[in-house]
């Protein structure tokens, strides 16, 4: 008969887990949160760790300082620009990148041409809901983000629009003749970016934000600087040509959210959405020639939030 040994509870042990229960009682409960947050993101919504997003607080406002980064390692610009179309027709949502990126034709920029050339003002306002939007990406290095400290200190990718754009261009090109240029992307002689959000009729606002005094990215030396910079992503992946869906995959999703064939016929010279986004700024003395491939755009949208509009569907 074999003798049952009495069960013994192991005191060390359980004391030092418990005490370290204990003691991460507070900070277990912001993880707990954090995670909540994740599983409350509606289904199939894919979330890039490489980007980094500000985040407002309960009053609507959000804070955060970041640091425009230089081009990556063997790239030209330290910044990439991408045109894309958001609208929702009686099919469904229509979500993609616009072709005229790549100086391509596109589906929806043709016969967005002929609505604002027919002379019908009905079909004006259909190309106007229906014209493209314009978003930058660039390098990121988070200094400061008091709701996510975990980002401080960190690169990001960060997705912006012609609100943030246009702090950028007037550092770049001040409008009074005593304030010294700046070049926005440069480790040494750059500024932090001081990012403040308010909330003004549902929409993000950052009439408030501004560039800090130029200095050396926090203070690092070059090997440091050398080190955070090495971790910058690749930019010219967003204008790859796998970025796009061709012309005709296009045009058929476009007929599929209209429920109706494109009809796109003879397309005059005249382009409603040049005439009503682009402008191409003068070169600034000090930033370089780049400035003149900024294009201005008259909303600052999230796509995300259409794409989350359009799962719901």
């Amino acid at each position: 008969m074999v003798a049952h040994r009495p069960h013994t509870l192991n005191t060390e042990n359980t004391n030092m887990s418990f005490a370290a229960l204990k003691k991460s009682s507070g900070s277990s409960f912001a993880k707990l949160t954090k995670e909540i947050e994740k599983l409350s993101k509606p289904a199939g919504a894919n979330v890039d760790e490489r980007f980094w997003k500000p985040t407002l607080d309960k009053s609507g406002n959000g804070y955060a300082v970041i640091r425009f980064l230089p081009e990556p390692d063997g790239e030209d610009f330290p910044w990439v620009q991408v045109w894309s179309h958001a609208f929702q027709g009686p099919g469904g949502w229509y979500i993609e990148n616009s072709l005229t990126t790549l100086n391509q034709k596109d589906p929806v920029s043709d016969l967005n041409r002929e609505l604002w050339n027919s002379g019908s003002d009905a079909d004006k306002e259909t190309a106007r809901k229906q014209k493209r939007k314009l978003s930058y990406y660039s390098n990121i290095y988070v200094v400061k983000d008091e709701m996510n400290p975990e980002n401080e200190g960190k690169v990001f990718l960060y997705k912006y629009g012609k609100r943030i754009y246009d702090k950028i261009r007037t550092a770049a090109q001040p409008e009074f003749e005593d304030e010294t240029p700046i070049n926005p992307f440069d480790l040494w002689q750059g500024a932090d970016f001081r990012l403040k959000i308010c909330k003004v009729a549902g929409y993000w606002n950052y009439d408030k934000s501004s560039f800090a005094n130029p200095s050396t990215l926090g203070n690092f030396d070059d090997d440091q600087l050398e080190e955070l910079w090495r971790r910058s992503y690749s930019l010219k992946a967003f204008n790859s040509q796998d970025q796009f869906k061709t012309y005709e995959q296009l045009e058929k999703r476009l007929s599929e959210v209209l429920k109706q064939s494109p009809r796109v016929g003879n397309v005059l010279d005249e382009s409603f959405e040049d005439e009503e986004e682009t402008v191409t700024p003068p070169p600034t003395k000090g930033f370089g020639t780049r400035v003149e491939s900024f294009k201005e755009e008259s909303d600052d949208v999230d796509l995300s939030y259409f794409e989350r509009l359009a799962e719901d569907d």
